[in-house]
């Protein structure tokens, strides 16, 4: 299966976005995720499995 995302959890990802950041935090589960840039604030929906290919490493969120 993969990663479990969760609202809240830090995706580290492969490559980095344009701004040069490459932090990412989940806003939003379901179909698909709603992710957060933490250099930009950049809010983008990406699939399980291309939010699953893109992450480097995740952090369980806190809540």
């Amino acid at each position: 299966m993969g990663i479990n995302f969760e609202v809240g959890g830090i995706i580290t990802a492969k490559k980095g976005h344009a701004c040069g950041g490459n932090k990412w935090t989940v806003i939003r589960t379901g179909a698909d995720i709603k992710i957060k840039c933490l250099t930009c604030g950049r809010v983008i929906f990406v699939s399980i499995d291309e939010a699953r290919k893109m992450t480097k490493n995740y952090e369980q969120g806190k809540l």
